[in-house]
């Protein structure tokens, strides 16, 4: 599914060893989380785009992300929820679909992104400025919706949820 966070206190290095004390990548999935579901609205210059989410709210669902996953749908995503923005560093540790990650701020708004993120990396992926929440989805869909800063995705965490 999605990049992993990286968490203060929690080196990439713990987490792999982690990995490995459980023996397998299939022990890994035997404990897999579950999500939450949700939608939200991305609003571009283009219009409004629905998506069915999944939440990551724990430290172990953010740790897990979209892990493991080998498909998503087009208008499907997971929305990583920080509470309050902060430097927020993502990563592609057995992540086999490659995505673009929208980062958001308190208020919605898009502050920033990256696009094409490629599946299995280990390479940190941080945002440029403070953001709330990260929104995963499939590679393609920054450029596909004409996602920008400033843009708005609509969700009841930012208070604005459309309808």
């Amino acid at each position: 599914m999605s990049a992993q966070p990286l968490f203060s206190g929690v080196s990439r290095r713990a987490v792999l060893a982690g990995l490995v004390v459980a023996g397998s990548a299939r022990a890994a999935r035997a404990a897999l989380q579950i999500f939450s579901k949700s939608k939200l609205v991305i609003e571009t210059a283009k219009g409004q785009f629905p998506f069915d989410i999944e939440l990551a709210l724990t430290e172990p669902q953010m740790m897990q992300g979209l892990m493991f996953r080998r498909e998503m749908a087009a208008d499907q995503g997971m929305l990583f929820d920080y509470g309050s923005p902060q430097k927020i560093t993502m990563w592609m540790k057995n992540t086999f679909i490659p995505l673009d990650m929208i980062f958001i701020g308190a208020d919605g708004k898009v502050v920033d992104y990256h696009e094409r993120a490629v599946p299995m990396s280990l390479d940190t992926i941080a945002t440029k400025v403070p953001a709330r929440a990260v929104l995963e989805v499939n590679s393609g869909t920054v450029r596909r919706l004409g996602i920008q800063p400033g843009d708005i995705v609509h969700h009841a965490f930012f208070n604005n949820a459309l309808g």
